[in-house]
C-alpha cells in the first residue's frame, strides 16, 4: 500500500471475528493468519489512523455453540468472554512485533493481562497513536461481540465501524447457494432490515442505525483491504443512513 495514501477517516473501529483468526484449521489461532491481520492493522495505524479493535472468541468458545451445550447461557457467555481476551492478548503481541504500541482493555477484570475498560483512557491511548484492542465483549452475558463493537464505536467517537469477514460484502441472497445473488455497493439500514440481510445481530444493528454509524462489511482475507477501506476506496458494502440510496455493485 503506497505511503502517500490519504486516510478518509481519523478514528475507526475494526470488528474481527474469532473464526477469522483460525484460518482453515478449524479451531484455535492460526499463527500465519494472526501475523497477517496484525501486519494490516499496524500498517493502517502507521497511516496516522487511530485504530480500535473488537475481537470475537468463536475460534475458541462461543456461548451459543455446540461446545456450550448443557451449560447455563450466562456461564457459557462468560467463558466466551475469556476466549476473546485470549485472542486480544495474542493479537496485541503480534501487532507489537510490527512496531506499533498496543493496549488491551477488558470489560471484565483480568488485571494480569489487560487494563480495565475505561473510555477516557482508551481515547487517550488512541490519541497517542496506540492501537486499542477491546476484549471480553460488553462484559455482560447475552450480548454478542457485534454489540460490543457497535457500543465501543459510539463510546470512543469512531467515524465508521468496519466489519471484517470472509465474504466480500453484503448480498441480496446467499451467494454460496444462489448463483444469481447480487452484491450491494451501499444498502440503507431500512432496506437491510426489511430484506433481513443479517448484517450484524439486531441489537448491534439498532445501535448503529439509531446513532447513524455507517458500517462497512468487507473481505479481510484480501491483503490490503483494511487500508483500502480506510482510504475511502469502494471496498465491500457500506450500510448507509436511510436518507441515502441502496445501490448494487
Amino acid at each position: 500500500m503506497p505511503s502517500d495514501r490519504k486516510p478518509a477517516y481519523k478514528r475507526i473501529l475494526l470488528k474481527i471475528s474469532g473464526e477469522a483468526l483460525m484460518g482453515n484449521q478449524g479451531y484455535g489461532i492460526n499463527t500465519e493468519v494472526l501475523k497477517s491481520v496484525a501486519a494490516e492493522i499496524a500498517e493502517t495505524a502507521k497511516l496516522g489512523v487511530e485504530v480500535a479493535v473488537v475481537v470475537g472468541g468463536g475460534n475458541i468458545f462461543r456461548g451459543v455453540s455446540e461446545s456450550a451445550r448443557g451449560m447455563d447461557r450466562a456461564s457459557a457467555d462468560y467463558v466466551g468472554m475469556l476466549a476473546t481476551v485470549m485472542n486480544a492478548v495474542s493479537l496485541q503481541e503480534a501487532i507489537e512485533k510490527q512496531g506499533v504500541v498496543t493496549r488491551v482493555q477488558s470489560a471484565i477484570p483480568v488485571s494480569q493481562l489487560a487494563e480495565p475498560y475505561i473510555r477516557r483512557r482508551a481515547m487517550r491511548h488512541l490519541e497517542k497513536g496506540r492501537v486499542v484492542i477491546f476484549g471480553a465483549g460488553t462484559g455482560n452475558p447475552f450480548f454478542t461481540t457485534d454489540t460490543a463493537a457497535a457500543l465501543r464505536a459510539m463510546e470512543i467517537g469512531a467515524e465508521i465501524l468496519l466489519k471484517a469477514t470472509k465474504v466480500d460484502g453484503i448480498y441480496d441472497k446467499d451467494p454460496k447457494k444462489h448463483t444469481d445473488a447480487k452484491k450491494y455497493k451501499t444498502v440503507t439500514f431500512m432496506d437491510a432490515l426489511q430484506k433481513d440481510l443479517h448484517v450484524m445481530d439486531g441489537t448491534a444493528f439498532a445501535l448503529c442505525r439509531d446513532n447513524e454509524m455507517s458500517i462497512v462489511v468487507f473481505d479481510m482475507t484480501t491483503r490490503g483491504n483494511i487500508q483500502r477501506v480506510v482510504c475511502g476506496e469502494p471496498v465491500g458494502t457500506t450500510v448507509v443512513k436511510d436518507n441515502q440510496k441502496t445501490q448494487y455493485a
